[in-house]
């Protein structure tokens, strides 16, 4: 148990350090880091706008940090904010919906190319045991390991 807990966190740990590599890299083109690149593609979905709050709740940062990043990508011109405080929206520019569709195509090629040996249902199964493993972890971190999931071991 122990060994299969160590290799996931190991793994899990390499992709993501080496998916922020990526974005800063990738980013940096427009003189952003790399989170950039998650709020850029989170704006973009949304259409209609999003506000502070939801961009919080959906990529899992503090309000000072969508603050600070909402404002470094406002100073590029990639968004503009419609409306006052954490009620106003944010939106994607015509310059920053270039920068979305060309971070959301990079994203796609960099995703395919590491997953391209995981093939049609394997790739399926793979990202809902990763969803099921987040879902879960993330409620044990809010509500405490189940107490009797411990007696099971």
């Amino acid at each position: 148990m122990v060994d299969r807990l160590e290799k996931f966190l190991f793994n899990i740990s390499e992709i993501s350090k080496y998916w922020h590599k990526i974005a800063a890299d990738e980013m940096g083109r427009y003189g952003l880091k790399g989170p950039s690149a998650t709020y850029l593609t989170v704006i973009y979905r949304h259409k209609e706008g999003v506000t502070a709050t939801q961009l919080c709740e959906i990529c899992g940062k503090d309000k000072a940090d969508v603050s600070r990043m909402m404002s470094e990508m406002e100073k590029k011109g990639l968004i503009k904010k419609e409306g006052a405080n954490y009620r106003g929206v944010f939106k994607l520019t015509e310059e920053g919906k270039k920068a979305a569709e060309f971070v959301c195509e990079r994203a796609k090629v960099v995703v395919g190319y590491a997953g391209k040996e995981i093939e049609g249902e394997k790739r399926i199964i793979f990202y809902e045991a990763l969803e099921s493993i987040a879902s879960n972890l993330k409620r044990i971190s809010k509500e405490g390991v189940p107490e009797e999931e411990m007696k099971k071991e």
